[in-house]
């Protein structure tokens, strides 16, 4: 009873514990980061000063150059290993920038390409309307007609319907059975008319037939020029077998000679030339294969001649 009173005793007893030691305070460390970053700030200072004082050979001067040769060949190094990176960053940069340049001028020289292909067709339209007004005001039929320069809406729909539409009418003093030529010649008459457009008939088409001239025959000789066998082919029909045509001449349109009854096509209109001549004897005419100047197929733009006389008057 005694032992346990005792422990007791020993264990309610206060016993003396050691005080925790108590840590730096925040602030002040920082109070001393501060003052020592102000002391070297103000010591940097101080040198700069006295370093832009002193003379060239002063002592700053001296521990200055002595700490850059020092540290010379560390600079040298560092550029060394920074010069590839340097390189291949301007490289890249270079690339890029060649690209973006690339793409420009790519995209500059499509547009300048547009523009002088628009340039040659404009100045080919040009060239065309230019030999068109001088093939116009030749001496040949300036004071009977008046031209109508007008472009081709349509081709022909298929081999055997030789007609084209263009792209003048009644509006502009076009009349049925107008002379529809180009520069390089004869290519048809209008056979049918509205306020805006027209229907051409081509030389080409087998109800066509025009009465024309051997330009270069010796005996003058005349025919009519109607629609081969060969597509675009023509020939020169009703030529007598003993009427001088050579290979080469060149066929016209014959015109007529009488003022009551004129004909459709003014006289010397080109048509052709000659590229065959054949004569048999049991045919009763020459057979003359004629190669046209106008290439029906590639019709752009044509002249209709519109005569300047007034037209009968109906019934």
């Amino acid at each position: 009873m005694a032992r346990n009173r005792s422990v007791s005793a020993v264990l309610g007893g206060s016993v003396a514990r050691p005080r925790p030691q108590p840590f730096p305070s925040r602030s002040r460390s920082a109070l001393k980061r501060r003052a020592v970053v102000g002391v070297l700030v103000l010591l940097s200072l101080v040198l700069i000063t006295a370093s832009f004082r002193e003379s060239s050979d002063g002592f700053l001067h001296r521990v200055g150059g002595g700490g850059a040769t020092v540290l010379r060949p560390f600079e040298v190094g560092a550029e060394r290993v920074a010069r590839p990176f340097r390189d291949a960053y301007g490289y890249l940069a270079g690339l890029v920038h060649a690209k973006a340049e690339n793409k420009r001028l790519r995209s500059e020289l499509d547009q300048a390409r547009q523009e002088a292909n628009q340039g040659r067709i404009k100045a080919q339209q040009n060239d065309q309307l230019r030999a068109a007004l001088v093939f116009i005001d030749s001496p040949a039929f300036p004071r009977d007609f008046r031209p109508v320069n007008t472009r081709v809406l349509g081709a022909p729909q298929s081999p055997f319907e030789q007609r084209v539409i263009i792209a003048a009418g009644s509006d502009a003093g076009i009349r049925i059975d107008a002379p529809v030529i180009t520069e390089e010649g004869l290519v048809g008459r209008v056979t049918g008319l509205t306020g805006s457009e027209a229907e051409v008939t081509l030389l080409t088409d087998e109800e066509s037939a025009v009465p024309a001239l051997d330009l270069d025959s010796s005996t003058n000789a005349r025919g009519l020029v109607r629609r081969g066998q060969g597509k675009g082919s023509l020939i020169l029909d009703r030529v007598a077998k003993d009427a001088a045509v050579s290979e080469g001449d060149k066929i016209v349109t014959a015109g007529s000679r009488s003022k009551q009854f004129p004909s459709l096509f003014p006289r010397g209109i080109a048509i052709g030339s000659v590229t065959s001549v054949g004569r048999t004897d049991t045919s009763l005419f020459t057979h003359v294969q004629i190669e046209p100047f106008v290439d029906f197929s590639s019709l752009d733009s044509v002249i209709v001649l519109v005569s300047k006389r007034r037209p009968p008057v109906a019934p």
